[in-house]
Formats: structure tokens, C-alpha cells, sequence
């Protein structure tokens, strides 16, 4: 997997966590001491998902701009989520680009969603809008 922002490297390499929900393409969560952590500044505000707890938020600062809320991870989850305590995931929207296996992805449709579609999954998902019974 690599992720490239502002001409930089947020992530290159393997082991990440895939996390699937209901009609979501998946959300790829990235190792902690994989992401280029140097790019991120905490951000202002917290999320809360009934099945992983609270996220918080991650700005992105590469070439010379910021992103704001582009990365968030959950340094707590609940139990059935442990696994991804203190895991990165970002919405690949907001990167320059985000490869799986060398292969684009693009980003799932909405603000709200970070779900990576790549030719191994199949629509449609919440947030298309030629779908407004999923949105």
C-alpha cells in the first residue's frame, strides 16, 4: 500500500488492518509505526462510531498545505476493535493518491466516509449518490 500527500510519503508498506461495514467499501487502517507521523497535527474535535468508540483526528501538513481531519485512529476502542487501537485511517479523497497493491483506488463518495474502492469490491456503497437509498 502507499499513500503519497503534498509530494510526500504518509505510508508505504504492508500489514494494514481492513475493517469492513455495511454496504462501505473497506477502511484500511495503517500501522502506527509505518505512517510518516511527522505530517500529522492533532485536530480539534472527536467522532464517536457505536461499534469502535471515539476517534480523534489527525490535520495533515505536507507541501505546504494543510488538510484539515484527514486522518483519525481510536486510541481506545471497544473491545471487539482492539485490534486497531491507535491504528491510522484517512480518507483517500483528501491524498494525492492511495495504491493497493500498485493498483488506484478511489475514494468512496460522501465527506463523511473513508472507504478505498479498488477493482476487488463491488458497489454500490453509501455516500453514491446513484444510490440514495443507501446515503
Amino acid at each position: 500500500m502507499l499513500v503519497q500527500v503534498g509530494g510526500e510519503v504518509l505510508f508505504e508498506g504492508q500489514g494494514t488492518q481492513r475493517v469492513l461495514e455495511t454496504f462501505h467499501p473497506p477502511t484500511y487502517y495503517l500501522p502506527p509505526d509505518g505512517v510518516n507521523t511527522s505530517l500529522l497535527t492533532a485536530a480539534v474535535g472527536r467522532s464517536f462510531c457505536e461499534w469502535k468508540g471515539v476517534a480523534e483526528y489527525f490535520d495533515v501538513q505536507a507541501g505546504g498545505k494543510t488538510i484539515q481531519r484527514a486522518v483519525w485512529r481510536y486510541p481506545t476502542p471497544t473491545p471487539t476493535f482492539m485490534a486497531i487501537a491507535g491504528w491510522y485511517a484517512l480518507y483517500p479523497g483528501l491524498m494525492d493518491g492511495c495504491w493497493l497493491n500498485g493498483e488506484p483506488v478511489t475514494a468512496q463518495a460522501g465527506g463523511f466516509y473513508g472507504g478505498w474502492i479498488s477493482s476487488a469490491v463491488e458497489g454500490p456503497f453509501k455516500g453514491d449518490p446513484n444510490h440514495p437509498e443507501l446515503i
